[in-house]
């Protein structure tokens, strides 16, 4: 196994964490917009946060990273 797939694996945990904490934030934002009277930014909050949750459950998948963010994360 080459060092690409190595790292890919060993983000995997980190990367389901950080999802997991965006879409945390993502729910507080939504309110903070919600009680502002930010229809707008609501609604884009929330569709972002949606967007996380479909990730989480694997209904929808992350974009793939151009390969200079792989060789750039250490």
């Amino acid at each position: 196994m080459n060092s690409i797939h190595r790292n890919i694996g060993a983000d995997a945990g980190k990367t389901k964490e950080n999802i997991a904490y965006l879409r945390q934030m993502l729910g507080e934002l939504r309110l903070v917009a919600k009680g502002e009277g930010a229809d707008l930014l609501c609604y884009l909050i929330e569709m972002a946060y949606v967007e996380a949750g479909d990730i989480q459950s694997g209904r929808s998948r992350l974009s793939p990273r151009p390969a200079s963010a792989l060789n750039s994360r250490g």
